[in-house]
């Protein structure tokens, strides 16, 4: 068999292009140290693969334009927003103050009372109580997902928006273009346009060679936001889906947690879906967050955060990380993927070995065999530690919630991986509530009814193959 000899200038080129590399690699800032040392290896050990990896997914930039679009029209809305005194920390419990200070890191707001929350039901129930309002609505529907499919419910939220627009309510909807894609390019998506409703893409993907370019290209908005008049809004883990999600059918029933607000926290969801509308749509709706929102009567204490490539770097992780290191009793969570930062896992463990009852809700059947095998890797040292793992059998758990002590709880679209906290846009609602955290604890204990709880046993029975991989996987975790 021939040897293939390259031209000595071209092994000299190829040296000094993969140097330069590892050099931007190792000085892009707000960065681990971990997460350098693997794009170092992908860069040396797969020479041409490792450098295109690094052009696609290695930086989070989502363009320059873009990203000073969205940086102008927060600076904008901050200004709408009064610095937060300390007078609207008195409704939070003195213990659990600092956690909703750590909120106000990230998205400035203060957490405001009078709003009142009901955990819907599961299945059909968000999608009802979401048409119900988007018929009752008034002045303004918003509609924000990463998911919007052309299934029945998708269909009939559609229908619900070009009804609000024929009879002069004003409709904004906004999807994903990657998430949504299929509803955006079909006839559905232009009948809504037709009816009247303002439409946009969010991070658009007209031409995915030039976007890689300007951008990475999997950078994405995985928000699920719906303001209606300003004072209703929803919070949750669904997309304008049946649960049936017929995308990924294999994996249903989607199970998913959704809670539908009224009052004044509804103005800071709509902070967000603002930011997104004018970082893409040339139309000012500031005087939206100039109005003073109703006066309401509720006993809910609540606080919205929102996350993304835009927003400081690690404030969705130390979110998280606040909540758990504030337990003292209970602490109990769910998601679908727990890819988690080294810190966050340090944090779960250190709950459960000072007393805490820890618990961690996830699907038995994952829809991604990677962030799967990833999980599993960190199982040892969890039950180690004294976390208690139940694995949710019936469908794919999509619910993404945290309640801490019977008192906080936290809700809405991230994952506990590290797609939500660097590479997603993300919005949250940390609460503060007897009552519902209550309903928010029954329905993760109904998650627990119907799960397998993992124990030390079940890990070590598992293969060395099967430990290799998933161990192998994990330490990509920096760069997946």
């Amino acid at each position: 068999m021939p040897v293939i000899s390259l031209p000595y200038w071209l092994v000299v080129l190829h040296v000094l292009v993969q140097a330069g590399f590892i050099v931007r690699a190792l000085l892009r800032p707000h960065r681990g140290p971990s997460s350098r040392l693997a794009w170092v290896l992908v860069i040396l050990t797969a020479p041409v693969v490792g450098i295109v990896a690094y052009l696609l997914f290695g930086e989070t930039n989502i363009g320059t334009d873009r990203a000073e679009r969205y940086r102008e029209t927060a600076g904008k809305a901050d200004r709408l927003f009064d610095p937060a005194p300390d007078s609207a920390f008195e409704h939070v419990t003195p213990r659990h103050r600092h956690i909703f200070r750590a909120g106000e890191s990230i998205s400035g707001h203060a957490p405001v009372t009078g709003n009142t929350g009901r955990l819907l039901g599961e299945g059909s129930a968000p999608t009802e109580a979401m048409i119900a309002d988007i018929d009752a609505a008034t002045d303004h529907v918003h509609l924000l997902f990463y998911i919007w499919l052309g299934d029945s419910a998708g269909t009939r939220v559609a229908e619900a928006a070009m009804r609000a627009a024929r009879r002069g309510v004003t409709v904004r909807a906004m999807a994903d273009d990657l998430g949504s894609r299929r509803i955006i390019r079909s006839p559905l998506w232009a009948e809504m346009e037709k009816a009247g409703v303002r439409l946009a893409r969010a991070l658009p993907l007209d031409n995915l060679l030039l976007h890689t370019l300007k951008g990475r290209v999997d950078l994405r908005n995985h928000r699920k936001i719906v303001v209606i008049d300003n004072h209703i809004t929803y919070c949750g883990s669904q997309n304008c889906a049946d649960p049936e999600f017929r995308v990924k059918q294999k994996f249903a029933p989607w199970v998913d947690l959704m809670v539908r607000f009224e009052g004044p926290v509804a103005r800071q969801n709509q902070w967000l879906f603002v930011q997104d509308w004018m970082a893409h749509v040339d139309e000012d709706l500031h005087p939206l967050l100039s109005v003073d929102p109703e006066p309401f009567d509720g006993p809910v204490v609540a606080q919205v955060n929102g996350s993304g490539p835009t927003v400081r770097d690690s404030a969705m992780p130390e979110m998280f990380e606040t909540l758990l290191h504030a337990a003292r009793r209970d602490l109990t969570l769910t998601t679908p993927y727990y890819v988690p930062t080294e810190s966050m896992q340090a944090a779960l463990c250190a709950a459960a070995h000072r007393g805490v009852r820890t618990r961690m809700i996830v699907p038995e059947r994952n829809d991604s065999w990677i962030v799967a095998a990833a999980s599993h890797s960190y199982y040892p040292e969890l039950l180690s530690a004294g976390v208690q793992i139940f694995e949710y059998a019936p469908g794919l758990l999509h619910a993404k919630s945290l309640t801490l002590d019977g008192e906080i709880a936290m809700i809405g679209s991230a994952n506990l991986d590290r797609r939500s906290f660097e590479l997603n846009y993300e919005n949250n609602i940390l609460l503060q509530d007897h009552a519902l955290t209550a309903e928010l604890v029954a329905r993760q204990e109904s998650y627990i009814a119907q799960s397998t709880e993992i124990t030390a046993s079940d890990v070590a029975a598992w293969t060395l193959p099967r430990r290799l991989w998933n161990n192998t996987v994990a330490m990509m975790g920096p760069i997946l």
